[in-house]
């Protein structure tokens, strides 16, 4: 796969991913924080003189650093089983560049893992949820399921559900006394989650807003959910 530009690579190297190669442009110095993730693991950096550069991408905007990688292994369900902080479901959301900034959003505020339902994309390695995410897609599982096998794993799983709906039974701030694990469903700003998940969901959950506002958008909500439960998320990380 090919990761362009310098944060993408850099917390992809970061995050473990193998890499063949890193590229620069001999014009612009690759930044050292990059230079030395690269060292610290042993990855080869090569410098490409403009000319070359202007071969490979032939559109007007060209990464300043780009990189060769091999495509991680597919995270599944029964990987987040493993960890201890709450899961993300987004059902039917299938903008890349809501799903990148969710990625981000859920890596910061300490989620343990995405599972992208109907989102019309084939892998996680897509150049553009690479680049929407900054890089942050392979720092947490990100799992493609079928709807029916995302249902089925949760209901076996015993985890608490939340489906965020316009008029939920709890809001936002209830979410902060909740002490154990849950999952979080979202719907595309649309259409909201598919009829099979509202069912399935313990509970429904909202967001107090102006009335005269419609909606907001997923990867906001997703946002203000998740600041919600930072304090028990953030606390079940594993200390460096």
């Amino acid at each position: 796969m090919l990761i362009e530009d310098i944060e993408p690579l850099l917390q992809s190297v970061r995050a473990g991913v193998e890499f063949i190669e890193v590229y620069g442009i001999e014009t612009t110095p690759l930044p050292d924080d990059l230079l030395a993730a690269c060292e610290k693991r042993g990855i080869p950096v090569r410098l490409l003189a403009s000319a070359i550069a202007n071969q490979v991408f032939k559109t007007e905007k060209k990464p300043k650093a780009f990189g060769i990688a091999k495509v991680p292994r597919p995270s599944r369900l029964e990987d987040l089983a493993e960890k201890s902080g709450d899961i993300v479901v987004l059902d039917g959301v299938k903008i890349v560049g809501n799903i990148g900034a969710i990625v981000r959003t859920a890596f910061a505020l300490g989620a343990s893992g995405i599972v992208l339902v109907d989102s019309d994309l084939g892998t996680i390695a897509d150049r553009r949820l690479i680049r929407a995410s900054r890089g942050y897609v392979f720092s947490l599982p990100i799992v493609l399921a079928s709807r029916a096998e995302a249902l089925s794993h949760f209901q076996d799983s015993g985890m608490r559900t939340m489906v965020f709906e316009a008029d939920g039974d709890l809001t936002i701030g209830d979410l902060n006394g909740i002490d154990e694990r849950v999952v979080l469903m979202f719907g595309s700003e649309k259409t909201g989650p598919s009829d099979a998940f509202s069912g399935s969901a313990a509970e429904t959950v909202s967001i107090p807003m102006n009335p005269a506002a419609e909606s907001l958008n997923v990867s906001v909500s997703a946002g203000i959910a998740l600041h919600g439960r930072v304090h028990r998320n953030l606390a079940t990380l594993p200390q460096a």
